[in-house]
C-alpha cells in the first residue's frame, strides 16, 4: 500500500440504514479518522478487553512494584513509600482521565503526539506535536530495551541463587556480554510475536493479562506462607511507620525521592490510545481502556506494595542479596529453590509478554509519524500488510536492539539511556493537560467519553502533578553525586527536546501538522455530528478535506 493511500481523500463511508451495532460503530470510527485526515487502513478487530489489556499488560503493576521497591524504601523507608504511592494513585488517575477524554476525541494510531498537537490548537499545536512525537518515541523505544533487560536480569539472578562460578556484577564485561545476548534474544522473540495476524495476536493480550494476575495471586498466596516460615511477618509499625535513608540525600529530599519509585509504576497508560485505530468503537472503548486499566493497575499495585511491606525483609537485608534483581534471591529464601524457579519463570514470561505489548504501542507511534511522511523511508515504514504496520515493528525492534548494545561498553551508558524512559511520557501528559487548559479551553471537539465540569480542574491538577513527577525523575538517586551515579535523564531529555525544536523550525509547515489540519479537527463537533456531516457531503457529492 502506497503512503499516499494512507491519507484521507474522498472516502466512502457505510450508508445509513438498518445496520447492526458494529456497522454504526465502524461508521463513527471512520468519520473520526476523516476529521484527522486519515483513511482507515489498519485492521479494527480489538474489543474493550484487548484495549484494556494493552495498558494493563504494559504497566504490569506487580513487576513495576518489584523493580522499584528497593528504590522506594531506600528513599524515606516504608512510611514514605506507601504514603507517596497513595498520592501517586490519586493524581495519576486524574491525569489518566484527562488523557482518556482527549483520546475519546482523537482515537488514532500513535495518538499521543496528535493529542498534544490538537490540545495546542492552531497557534501552538504544531510545536507541541513535534515535541511530544520526539519525547514519546524516545520513551517507548527505550522502554522496550529496558524492559527486556529486566527480564534478562531475572534469568541471570539465578547465578547468585545457585552460586555459579561466573561473574555476577555489571562491572564485569563477561556478565554484561551474557546480559546483552539474553536481552537481544528476548527482544527479538517479542518483536516476532508482533507478526502474528490480528485474529491470533489478540490472544497475546489475554495471555499477558493472565500472567500479570497469575504473578499477583502467586505472590499473594505463596509469599505470606514463605515469610511466615522464614523471617516472619513484619509488625504493623515496621511495615507502615519505619523510615530509612539509603540515598544519602537530605532528609526532606530523600522522602521526595520515593516518588521516583511510585510514579514510575503507573507511567505508560497511553498504550491503549496507540491501538485506538485498531479498536472497535474507539472513541469510547479506547478512553475506557486508558482510564480503567490505570485504575485497575493502581489498585493492584497498592495491594502488592502492602503485601511486600509485611513480607519482605528489612532494607539492609534486601539490599545485601547482591543480585541484579533482589527479589529472585528473596523468593529463593522464602519459597525454596524449587518454588522460586516457578515464580521466576512466571516473572520472566510476564516481562517478555510485556515487551511484546510495548512494541505494538511503540510501532503504532512510529507508523503514525511515518504515515505523515516525516521519517526517512516513510513510504516503507508506513506500509501496511494485512492491516498491520509490520515494517514499523521492524524499526522499533532495530532501534531497541541498538540501544541494548550500549550494555557492552558500560553499564552506566545503558542505564543512563533507559533512565530517561519514564520522563518523556510524564512530560507529554503534562503538556497535553497544559494545552487543553490554556490553548483550547473551549475550542475542542466534544468527546463521547467526557469529564464534564471536572475537565478543567483535572487539567489544572495534571499540569502540576506531572511537572512534579518530571522534577523528581530528573533528580540524582544517590548522594554524594559522582559520574557513576549521575542521573542523565535531564541531559538526554534536553537533547531530545533540542532535536524536536530543530525539526520544528527546519521542517516546512505543509510537510507535517499544518495549522489547517489542526484547525479543522478542533473545530469539528464530535463523532455523531461528524458522521451526519460526512453523510450529507457523500449524498450531495460534497468535498472532503485532504492532508
Amino acid at each position: 500500500m502506497a503512503q499516499e493511500d494512507l491519507v484521507m481523500g474522498h472516502e466512502e463511508l457505510p450508508v445509513e440504514g438498518e445496520g447492526d451495532r458494529s456497522q454504526v460503530e465502524g461508521k463513527d470510527d471512520a468519520a473520526l479518522l476523516q476529521t484527522m485526515g486519515y483513511k482507515p487502513v489498519l485492521h479494527r478487530t480489538y474489543t474493550l478487553f484487548e484495549n484494556f489489556a494493552t495498558t494493563f499488560a504494559a504497566l504490569y503493576f506487580v513487576g513495576g512494584v518489584r523493580v522499584t521497591y528497593s528504590t522506594g524504601i531506600a528513599a524515606g523507608g516504608n512510611l514514605a513509600y506507601w504514603t507517596s504511592y497513595l498520592v501517586t494513585l490519586v493524581f495519576t488517575f486524574i491525569t489518566a482521565a484527562v488523557v482518556a477524554e482527549v483520546c475519546s476525541a482523537s482515537p488514532s494510531a500513535g495518538s499521543i503526539y496528535l493529542w498534544a498537537a490538537e490540545a495546542g490548537g492552531p497557534r501552538f499545536g504544531r510545536l507541541l506535536g513535534f515535541t511530544v512525537a520526539w519525547w514519546s518515541t524516545t520513551a517507548w523505544t527505550t522502554f522496550c530495551a529496558s524492559n527486556t533487560q529486566a527480564a534478562a536480569n531475572y534469568m541471570l539472578a539465578e547465578l547468585t541463587v545457585f552460586n555459579v562460578d561466573f561473574p555476577k556484577d555489571t562491572d564485569s564485561v563477561k556478565f554484561r556480554a551474557v546480559q546483552w545476548i539474553c536481552t537481544e534474544v528476548l527482544l527479538a522473540l517479542a518483536a516476532l510475536l508482533n507478526f502474528l495476524p490480528p485474529r491470533y495476536f489478540k490472544y497475546v493480550f489475554w495471555v499477558s493479562a493472565g500472567f500479570v494476575m497469575l504473578d499477583f495471586f502467586m505472590n499473594l498466596i505463596w509469599l505470606p506462607i514463605g515469610a511466615a516460615n522464614t523471617w516472619g511477618f513484619r509488625s504493623a509499625h515496621e511495615a507502615f511507620m519505619t523510615t530509612y535513608n539509603g540515598t544519602g540525600a537530605p532528609d526532606g529530599w530523600n522522602w521526595c525521592l520515593s516518588y521516583l519509585a511510585t510514579a514510575g509504576i503507573l507511567i505508560g497508560f497511553d498504550a491503549s490510545g496507540h491501538v485506538a485505530e485498531e479498536t472497535k468503537n474507539a472513541s469510547v472503548t479506547a478512553a475506557r481502556g486508558i482510564f480503567w486499566s490505570t485504575v485497575a493497575s493502581g489498585i493492584g499495585g497498592l495491594f502488592t506494595i502492602l503485601l511486600f511491606l509485611f513480607c519482605a525483609p528489612t532494607p539492609d537485608v534486601l539490599m545485601s542479596f547482591g543480585s541484579p534483581q533482589p527479589f529472585v534471591p528473596l523468593y529463593a529464601v522464602v519459597l525454596g529453590r524449587g518454588g522460586h524457579i516457578v515464580m521466576n519463570v512466571v516473572c520472566i514470561l510476564a516481562l517478555w509478554l510485556n515487551t511484546a505489548i510495548a512494541i505494538i504501542a511503540a510501532s503504532r507511534l512510529v507508523f503514525a509519524v511515518a504515515r505523515d511522511g516525516v521519517l526517512p523511508f516513510s513510504g516503507w515504514v508506513s506500509k501496511v500488510n494485512n492491516g498491520q504496520p509490520r515494517n514499523a515493528v521492524i524499526v522499533v525492534w532495530g532501534v531497541a536492539a541498538l540501544i541494548t548494545c550500549t550494555i557492552l561498553p558500560s553499564n552506566v551508558a545503558f542505564t543512563s539511556l533507559v533512565s530517561a524512559a519514564g520522563v518523556p511520557s510524564a512530560a507529554a501528559y503534562g503538556l497535553i493537560c497544559l494545552g487543553r487548559l490554556f490553548c483550547t479551553p473551549k475550542r475542542f471537539p466534544k468527546p463521547k467519553w467526557s469529564l464534564g465540569r471536572w475537565s478543567k480542574p483535572f487539567q489544572f491538577i495534571g499540569v502540576f502533578w506531572n511537572g512534579w513527577v518530571v522534577a523528581v525523575l530528573f533528580s540524582p538517586y544517590e548522594w554524594p553525586i559522582t559520574g557513576g551515579n549521575l542521573n542523565y535523564a535531564a541531559i538526554i531529555m534536553g537533547g531530545v527536546t533540542i532535536l524536536a525544536l530543530i525539526s520544528y523550525f527546519v521542517m516546512p509547515e505543509n510537510a507535517w501538522l499544518p495549522n489547517e489540519r489542526i484547525t479543522h479537527f478542533i473545530d469539528s463537533k464530535g463523532a455523531v455530528e461528524t458522521v451526519e456531516e460526512i453523510d450529507d457531503a457523500t449524498d450531495h457529492g460534497g468535498p472532503s478535506h485532504t492532508w
